[in-house]
């Protein structure tokens, strides 16, 4: 199978710290992207839960290119809304300054997936619902195919619960003026 990749705006619920810390919803569950993918409630669980056993981790990349770790994410889980990632962009790499640089200054707001799919099938809309997925990497991209998909929040050295409820009001005073 062919590794694929799903872009979604770091939402603003993304931050900076040591190094540079971000959060955000890399995927969230049941929004269609731009190339007419729904991910499922659940289509991580098996691969996060193999990497915890194999004690590996999925990856934080510059705009999905492998030669070009940026940092580490030290959170990555399923939650009721989607893939939520936490980590840091490491500042003692060159291309993770410029891209810490680039976040704080809003320039870069994308988190994108990159996978394989193990499971999927087509809905009653004619989309792909992709019911298992083996995640790869997280990266921070200019156009995320998930234009919900966004850091959310960034600062020095954010509380991640903090972090996580910022996110989630400013998520959802974005969705309310949406009117999603």
């Amino acid at each position: 199978m062919e590794l694929e990749h799903k872009f979604c705006r770091l939402s603003r619920e993304a931050t900076l710290a040591e190094g540079t810390r971000i959060a955000g919803y890399a995927s969230l569950f049941g929004a269609c992207d731009q190339g007419g993918d729904v991910v499922a409630t659940g289509a991580y669980a098996a691969s996060l839960k193999r990497l915890a056993a194999e004690g590996s981790a999925v990856k934080m990349l510059w705009q999905h290119d492998p030669a070009q770790p940026i940092g580490v994410w030290d959170e990555v889980r399923e939650d009721g809304r989607g893939l939520f990632v936490a980590g840091r962009i490491l500042d003692t790499v060159e291309k993770g300054r410029e891209a810490a640089a680039l976040v704080a200054a809003g320039a870069i707001d994308g988190l994108s997936i990159g996978y394989r799919t193990i499971r999927a099938t087509k809905n009653d809309k004619g989309q792909r619902l992709l019911t298992e997925l083996d995640l790869w990497e997280v990266s921070l991209v200019t156009f995320p195919m998930l234009s919900s998909a966004r850091v959310a929040a960034k600062g020095d050295s954010p509380d991640d619960g903090a972090l996580l409820q910022m996110a989630q009001r400013i998520e959802a005073a974005r969705r309310d003026l949406a009117g999603l």
